[in-house]
Formats: C-alpha cells, sequence, structure tokens
C-alpha cells in the first residue's frame, strides 16, 4: 500500500494522522470502538454499525484475511475503519483476500497507524463523537463545522432491512425473522435446529405476519435509536400476545418499548467480544458478544409486565427480559456470535422449548395469549 496521508477528525477538533487503505473518499460518521480480539470479519460486515467509523482496540487487525463465509451481510454499511496496523500479507487457509481489497471492493475507507489507545480513552471519557476520514486538513475548522452540522440519520434500519420476504427452508418450526438488519449468523442458529425461516422486511404488520401462521416470531439485531421504529413497537404489541417471541439486541429494545419501558443512549456502548452478563435466574455469570449504543432503563420495568433476566456486570445495566404472562424474551447481547463466546447459545434452545410449548397448546385446543 501506499503511504498516502490521510486524517481522522472529531467534532472536538481533535485529528488523528495516520495512512490510508481501502476506499478513497471522505465519510463522516458516529466513531465508535470495538474491543474484539477477531471477528473483524463479522464487525465490518454487521448491519448494526451502519453509519459508524469502527475503531479496532486490537493492534494487528486483517492478519488471516477475508473469506466468502464469514460475513454477516452481503453489502457492509459502516461508514469506515480505524486501526493500528493493518496487515497486508494475511496466513490463513480460508484467506481470498485482504482487509485492504475488501474495503476498495465495498467502498468503505480505512486508516491504519492511528494512536487506537488514545482515541479509545478519548471516546470513553467523553463518549461516542461523530467524526469524518479525510485525506487533506487544509480546511480543518470547515470540516469540523461539517462533522458538527451532520446530523444523526433515523432511516438506518430501513438502509439495512430486507425490502421483500425471503425463505431459508428447514422441516422444524416455522419461525418468522423480522430483519431490523439481521446478522446471517442468526439464520444459520435457526437452521442449525432445523427451523423454517421467514425473513421479512422491518415494516411487516401484524397481520400479515398472523396470516403467516409461524409457530414463533425473531426480532434481529439492528442499527440506530429504537424510537426510530415506531411501526415495529405496535406491531410487537399485537404479536407478543399470539406467538413465542426473541429478540436480540434491537430487537430487545424494541421488545421492552412495546411492553411501556424506555430506552437511553449510552456514553459509549458496548462493543465487543467478551462482556461478562450476570444470569439472575441461574446466578452464574456468561461471557457474551455484545454491539449495541442504547439501553433499556432499568426504573421503567417497575410498572411493565416485564422481568429481568441478565445484568451487565461491568455497568449494571439491562441485559435480558421475559414477560410475565406470554412466551416472549430477549437479551440485549448476540447469543449467535460467531467468533465469540458460546455460553449464551442456549438461549436458541430455549426458544425452540417455547415454541414446542406454544405448538402443543395449539394441538389440544387450548389458545395461548
Amino acid at each position: 500500500m501506499d503511504l498516502k496521508k490521510r486524517y481522522l477528525v472529531l467534532e472536538d477538533g481533535k485529528v488523528y494522522s495516520g495512512y490510508a487503505f481501502g476506499s478513497d473518499q471522505n465519510v463522516f460518521g458516529e466513531v465508535v470502538f470495538n474491543t474484539a480480539m477477531t471477528g473483524y470479519q463479522e464487525t465490518i460486515s454487521d448491519p448494526s454499525y451502519t453509519g459508524q467509523i469502527v475503531t479496532f482496540t486490537y493492534p494487528l487487525i486483517g492478519n488471516y484475511g477475508m473469506n466468502r463465509d464469514d460475513y454477516e451481510t452481503i453489502h457492509p454499511s459502516l461508514k469506515g475503519v480505524v486501526v493500528r496496523e493493518v496487515c497486508e500479507l494475511p496466513s490463513n487457509f480460508r484467506n481470498e483476500e485482504t482487509l485492504d481489497q475488501a474495503l476498495k471492493r465495498f467502498k468503505v475507507p480505512g486508516i491504519y497507524g492511528v494512536d487506537t489507545r488514545s482515541l479509545t480513552k478519548r471516546i470513553r471519557n467523553s463518549g461516542v463523537m461523530k467524526g469524518a476520514l479525510v485525506d487533506s486538513i487544509e480546511d480543518i475548522d470547515h470540516i469540523i463545522e461539517r462533522i458538527n452540522m451532520t446530523e444523526y440519520p433515523t432511516n438506518e434500519v430501513e438502509q439495512v432491512s430486507t425490502k421483500s420476504p425471503y425463505v431459508s427452508t428447514g422441516k422444524g418450526y416455522r419461525v418468522v425473522l423480522v430483519d431490523f438488519g439481521k446478522k446471517q449468523n442468526i439464520v444459520r442458529e435457526l437452521n442449525r435446529r432445523d427451523c423454517d425461516v421467514t425473513v421479512v422486511p422491518h415494516n411487516i404488520t401484524a397481520e400479515e405476519i398472523i396470516q403467516m401462521n409461524p409457530d414463533g416470531i425473531m426480532l434481529s439485531n439492528g442499527p440506530g435509536d429504537p424510537t426510530d421504529v415506531p411501526e415495529a413497537i405496535e406491531m410487537l404489541k399485537v404479536i407478543q400476545e399470539k406467538f413465542p417471541v426473541f429478540g436480540i439486541c434491537l430487537g430487545h429494545q424494541l421488545f421492552a418499548l412495546a411492553n411501556g419501558a424506555t430506552t437511553f443512549k449510552m456514553k459509549f456502548g458496548h462493543r465487543g467480544a467478551n462482556h461478562p452478563v450476570l444470569n439472575i435466574e441461574t446466578n452464574k455469570v456468561e461471557l457474551t458478544s455484545q454491539n449495541h449504543g442504547y439501553s433499556v432503563s432499568r426504573d421503567s420495568l417497575e410498572e411493565t409486565e416485564l422481568i429481568e433476566t441478565h445484568r451487565a456486570i461491568n455497568d449494571n445495566t439491562v441485559e435480558g427480559l421475559k414477560h410475565k404472562e406470554h412466551l416472549a424474551f430477549s437479551v440485549q447481547y448476540h447469543p449467535e456470535a460467531a467468533p465469540g463466546p458460546h455460553d449464551p447459545n442456549y438461549l436458541f434452545d430455549q426458544f425452540i422449548e417455547n415454541m414446542k410449548s406454544y405448538v402443543e397448546r395449539k394441538k389440544g385446543g387450548r389458545h395461548h395469549a
């Protein structure tokens, strides 16, 4: 790679100097950091990073290359990538292209040679902030002004959700997966359990789901503020009374909102692969993979029919919920993560058991409420 200068400029005026790789363009977005040591391909292709410039805290990124099997979506939607060192000669039998080549293909710019430790500490102290990747800082005042004028989008889920339904066939329980920006591994985990999965758009109505007569509803992860998806909240108010529901990440937040809870934007969020979570029901700690910038307010749960089931060890935030009456539950983290801890994978089996119970009730002629 050529030693072409590139700069990361933050909204507070701080400038980080480095070198360009990936696509050759200037971009603006929210600057966040991810602490995982592996899984950079899955991170880059995770739709939950839509509109964001992702800083990798691990010092060497790209060392095992990129391959066609580990993408979480076909077209990554993040804005940019920030690394300390980028590997130009990856070594892995599955490698098909370098990180630099992949980012060029996806038209995503990157910067390397950045003091990512300093950048991460700045974000932790000040909170996530807007920034830009640019190739020149001659007019730095104009760049900072433009960064601060940039508004956070409110249509991120619409950008990444499927536009029409499609099926991933199985012979088991019929699952409707509402796509708010799903990771492909959610589908893989359901297919592993022989589920017949129908992926549907984020704005599907409750009536349309009822007509499909599924055995269960999966609510996917996705980007942005959950309050920007009001149509999904209204749909969930109806659906949770009729079918088993399992929500992940953004799906968890929407489940909470549908039941009268509230959410808030976190200072710098949880983004990494080793976050400890307490399972309140078993009193055991599970390691989890996480990627979210919003959280459910615990105080807001008091007047709802929701019970907190999981709690973050590091900052005491809400990590899991279940409904007192319905076969509906959710978690803030990613039980489908790969690579990542396998501790929470049992949640998919719990969903299967809920669908089994629901189907047996239907066969027995008893209406499930």
